[in-house]
């Protein structure tokens, strides 16, 4: 067997389960499309799922880039501009991230309290420090509160994405607009789209 078996299992489990998800897709449906024996996924992962889980490990890694903007020494402004930027990169570079994401929030596996929700939690509890330390150093009104402002701002940027099919006829998704977008939408989350006039 090819040394990059494993590999290839990962790479064609990633697809045919983002489209089919865990129960959609059968042992055999991953070893052909993977050219390899059935006996692989089971030498490899121990089976179906442990596949899975490899899949959604090597989805949901990137999370863990979250803690490296929070600890880069930037304003909170400027961290949340990072992570406007990281969020559009990792749904680029990552195009199934986004099924595996909305299938285990509203159908979740086993794997979802072990590897999604931790995942996602690290995310928001990050955001949440950073708008905290901004609220601190009196960037951010104090009556906000982080947790609900983080998932606001992380609601705006990966619905872009959820919605492309539905708005394509809008809004352009090209990667050349990904500049503009960090900028309207940090201008959007931090200033509103009221005139000051509105914000009494």
């Amino acid at each position: 067997m090819k040394p990059d078996c494993r590999n290839r299992l990962v790479e064609v489990g990633t697809r045919l389960f983002a489209e089919h998800g865990l129960h959609g897709v059968s042992v055999r449906e991953l070893s052909q499309a993977a050219g390899a024996s059935i006996s692989m996924v089971s030498y490899y992962f121990g089976g179906k799922e442990g596949l899975y889980a490899a899949v959604l490990q090597e989805q949901f890694a990137c999370f863990d880039q979250i803690e490296e903007l929070r600890q880069s020494g930037s304003g909170p402004l400027a961290v949340l501009e990072a992570y406007l930027r990281w969020t559009l990169q990792r749904h680029r570079n990552h195009p199934y991230l986004l099924r595996f994401y909305t299938s285990e929030l509203t159908n979740p596996t086993g794997f979802f309290p072990v590897i999604v929700a931790p995942a996602i939690n690290k995310v928001i509890r990050g955001l949440a420090e950073v708008i905290d330390d901004g609220i601190r150093q009196g960037l951010f009104r104090r009556e906000i509160h982080a947790v609900n402002a983080s998932l606001a701002l992380a609601g705006m940027i990966n619905y872009f994405f959820l919605s492309l099919l539905a708005t394509e006829n809008l809004i352009s998704h090209s990667p050349e607009q990904d500049e503009q977008l960090v900028q309207q939408y940090l201008l959007i989350f931090t200033c509103g789209i009221c005139f000051p006039v509105c914000m009494t």
